[in-house]
């Protein structure tokens, strides 16, 4: 049995391989996220460990119609990555980054326009040695020692890019 496919159809489908296969699959999977009004400030995930939450807000303004801020959670947190510039560190995953999420939001204002931020995760190079309570701790004189010598553990860290995706309306 042959299945025909109409000559468009087969060709569209050509045509967008190559895009659909440039990106890789996150390691986190989500649905679309729930569509927010202009000027709603929203958060769109929150890094723990980072001490970090990403949030944005659509501005209803054509030359930038979406902001995007990296927000520290508390004063008193006390980072176990870091996170950091996205053009500096420029995330491959040749170069030991992870895809580690895509978060898409659409605009309850304008649903073809959507605000699509990918997040990269780059794990630290050894898991932290645990003690016999099965605790990763670090102990302030023997750290003081490491970093008098230049001996001080990689931590992970995240980078994270957005980008406005769709039609603008008018």
């Amino acid at each position: 049995m042959t299945i025909r496919l109409p000559a468009g159809l087969g060709l569209l489908a050509l045509l967008s391989l190559p895009a659909w296969a440039a990106e890789p699959t996150p390691e986190l999977q989500r649905p679309v996220g729930t569509a927010q009004a202009t000027g709603a400030v929203h958060t769109l995930r929150q890094i723990p460990e980072a001490c970090a939450r990403l949030e944005g807000v659509f501005t209803g303004e054509a030359a930038q119609p979406y902001k995007f801020a990296v927000v520290r959670t508390s004063e008193t947190c006390q980072p176990r990555a870091r996170f950091v510039d996205f053009d500096k560190a420029r995330p491959s995953e040749g170069d030991g980054w992870k895809f580690n999420d895509l978060i898409r939001v659409p605009s309850a204002a304008c649903p073809s326009q959507q605000a699509v931020v990918r997040v990269w995760r780059k794990p630290a190079a050894a898991a932290p040695q645990l003690d016999g309570q099965g605790q990763s701790r670090i102990y302030l004189e023997e750290a003081k020692k490491q970093a008098a010598a230049g001996k001080t553990a990689q931590i992970p860290m995240y980078a994270a890019q957005m980008t406005v995706e769709g039609k603008a309306c008018r």
